[in-house]
């Protein structure tokens, strides 16, 4: 299994493939900043969770912990939220302006070059990230199934791997998502594979998996969300999703090329300003912003703009696809409006899938790995990946 998984990794396995090692490599975001503003390559140890969709989970992964009495918890009635009128969800006025976007502090990666100047329009958005409870008055006014509650479809699966991929046993496509989980004495921080699992029947109402729920915790952010589930709720409370522009703009909070949304002060520095990873990556969190996954929304202060977590708790999905060298291709002295992204999406470290750009960082990321709580880092997310690090908020026009 262990060299099957390293053949993948050799081939640049991407999809699901790839998620798997990517996966359990999560955060890989660690890379040596010296010269990055010139660095034309990509590193495969800077990515802060798997990058390459399930496909690399579920073909690799025969999930020996799998097994019949997993299936009949999953069986079970899913937890149901307190029936109530949930509240429209409070959005502000992020006033338009210009800025320069892209790379800030010294822990920037060479996809967040060159610095080039961007023009946002006013719009609105959510003060904070989607909750469990939104999120479930969704489910039950619709009906929907997130990608992560869904068989995967081999059909759709193969086409992110390698032609000639094998298809995996039935068991490795049952629904199901990556879970993180932390395991003491890792030296290694280049395999991800040893904290980051692939979890059958993991999903938005069970985020470390079966057994587990979301009783107590209504006001978290919803996690186990792909772009399309993402999407899907925007469209049906008549929003969408921001740009990757957007909501960097918005994450700045007023304020002009400082690291962080409340600027330049050192994450690492009590009281802190967000939720993330504290002690040793990814073996010890001292839990010293006493949070040890997600954290209720509102629980660190807002921004300028009187946003919530725009750094740190959950990964945010936005619109734009994830191409890293589009920042090249771009100019550094004429501005452009509103801009939407590439037309396509590119990784070399999944070529076969497709990516959205995710912006904010999480619960997990530490210093010493991944210092993506920065307003200018940006991480590649297969379409199809769903995380319990992974979540998302929403924009409308005026």
């Amino acid at each position: 299994m262990l060299v099957r998984k390293i053949e993948y990794i050799l081939m640049e396995i991407s999809g699901r493939v790839l998620i798997i090692m990517v996966l359990l490599f999560n955060f890989g975001c660690r890379e040596n900043t010296q010269n990055q503003s010139v660095s034309d390559s990509i590193n495969g140890n800077i990515e802060c969770h798997p990058t390459g969709g399930r496909a690399s989970l579920v073909v690799d992964t025969a999930n020996d912990s799998l097994n019949k009495e997993q299936s009949q918890v999953f069986d079970r009635e899913g937890i149901e939220l307190e029936e109530e009128e949930l509240a429209a969800v409070k959005m502000v006025l992020i006033p338009g302006g210009e800025f320069m976007m892209g790379a800030e502090g010294k822990l920037a990666l060479p996809r967040e070059y060159p610095k080039h100047p961007v023009r946002i329009k006013d719009f609105y958005m959510d003060i904070h990230e989607v909750t469990n409870a939104e999120f479930d008055k969704f489910v039950k006014e619709t009906g929907y199934v997130t990608v992560a509650e869904r068989p995967v479809d081999w059909e759709s699966l193969k086409k992110q791997l390698p032609p000639g991929t094998p298809k995996p046993p039935e068991e490795n496509l049952q629904p199901g998502s990556l879970v993180f989980t932390p395991r003491p004495g890792i030296t290694d921080l280049s395999n991800y594979f040893q904290w980051w699992a692939w979890t059958n029947y993991a999903d938005w109402r069970h985020p470390e998996g079966p057994g587990s729920d979301i009783l107590g915790k209504e006001n978290h952010p919803v996690v186990h969300i792909a772009f399309e589930d993402a999407k899907a709720y925007a469209k049906w409370v008549g929003k969408r999703l921001p740009t990757e522009a957007e909501w960097e703009w918005a994450a700045r909070g007023g304020l002009k090329d400082t690291s962080y949304p409340w600027g330049d002060k050192d994450v690492n520095e009590a009281p802190y300003e967000c939720n993330f990873f504290q002690g040793y990556f990814p073996s010890q969190n001292t839990v010293a912003d006493t949070y040890e996954k997600t954290a209720p929304i509102g629980s660190f202060s807002s921004n300028g703009y009187g946003l919530y977590d725009m750094a740190g708790n959950v990964w945010e999905i936005t619109s734009d696809w994830f191409d890293e060298n589009y920042y090249k291709s771009l100019s550094t002295t004429e501005t452009v409006t509103n801009p939407t992204g590439p037309g396509k999406s590119y990784y070399s470290g999944a070529p076969y899938a497709q990516h959205t750009v995710i912006k904010g960082g999480s619960f997990l990321c530490n210093d010493s790995y991944c210092a993506s709580y920065r307003v200018s880092a940006r991480m590649p997310l297969e379409v199809d990946a769903a995380m319990n690090h992974v979540g998302f908020r929403c924009v409308k026009d005026l």
